[in-house]
């Protein structure tokens, strides 16, 4: 009996010796962890010591600016359009739908407050043609030019904004996504 109460004693101090190095082992990876998270996140967020490189991100940002890269394009769809056309050799339709490029968000709100206009004013224009007119790439080309025109009139000029040019055309583009003639 007696091996028996010290074959328990020792394992009771042997779990506790064991269950300590683990304690140790985990609270080191932990910390190693943070370690090495902390320099990944400072390599990171540090920004560049060298005037030389922050002169040259400055001016890279500038020529970007320039060339209009920075701004990104908003294009917004339009419901499609189905129209007859000017009758040649008999009844012919022109089914059509519209993308426009605008040059920021806000022009698309400006689009919906005057969309009954715009609808009417392009109707007109796509019903006036004849589908010999828009069969030719050139004819689709004026097209989305004449209907371009009549958007900027109808919203009319952007207001000026930073380093943006006064009464700049707020639509860039009219761009089709579909376009059918039967």
């Amino acid at each position: 009996m007696a091996k028996e109460e010290k074959a328990a004693e020792g394992a009771a101090e042997a779990a506790p010796k064991k269950s300590k190095k683990m304690l140790i082992i985990i609270i080191a990876a932990v910390l190693l962890l943070v370690v090495v998270g902390g320099g990944a996140a400072f390599f990171l967020m540090k920004k560049s010591s060298d005037p030389a490189e922050e002169g040259e991100v400055a001016a890279e940002k500038e020529s970007a600016k320039k060339k209009g890269k920075e701004s990104v394009p908003v294009y917004i769809p339009m419901e499609a359009f189905t129209v007859n056309l000017v009758p040649e050799t008999g009844d012919q339709y022109l089914q059509v739908t519209i993308n426009v490029e605008a040059e920021d968000a806000a022009v698309g709100e400006k689009l919906k407050i005057h969309m009954p206009k715009l609808r009417n004013k392009i109707m007109l224009i796509l019903s006036s043609k004849k589908p010999s007119e828009l069969a030719p790439r050139e004819g689709k080309e004026q097209l989305a030019e004449e209907i371009k025109e009549s958007i900027n009139t109808i919203i009319g000029p952007s207001e000026p904004a930073k380093g943006k040019k006064t009464g700049e055309d707020p639509i860039k583009e009219v761009l089709f996504t579909s376009f059918i003639i039967q």
